[in-house]
């Protein structure tokens, strides 16, 4: 992990920080391009070029930001989207695995 990312995520809960690398190793294992991870506008992102996701910690759950999760609104009815279009993930809550990889793919190749 970035030393700048694990210096920003070590000050979150253990159970949001479990999440938070769930979720990073969800990016890297959906594709095969290689991913730069890096903080950007102080938060967490995963770049490719221009193309990004971004994992925005908060106390309870975690903002996945990708210009491609509003494509995926319907199968996503279980979760929260904000106005911004992040989507919202609550630690009490499954990973949506099958749609992130498929948004993952969509955002980054």
């Amino acid at each position: 992990m970035n030393e700048q990312v694990k210096n920003y995520i070590d000050k979150y809960p253990a159970d949001i920080i479990d999440l938070f690398i769930k979720l990073r190793q969800l990016i890297f294992d959906s594709v095969s391009c290689e991913v730069e991870e890096l903080l950007w506008a102080k938060l967490p992102s995963y770049c490719v070029g221009q193309l990004f996701v971004r994992l925005i910690p908060f106390k309870d759950h975690i903002n996945i930001e990708t210009p491609k999760i509003v494509l995926h609104k319907e199968e996503l009815i279980n979760f929260k989207i904000t106005p911004k279009g992040m989507l919202q993930i609550y630690l009490n809550q499954e990973i949506p695995t099958g749609i992130l990889q498929h948004i993952f793919v969509e955002t980054f190749e």
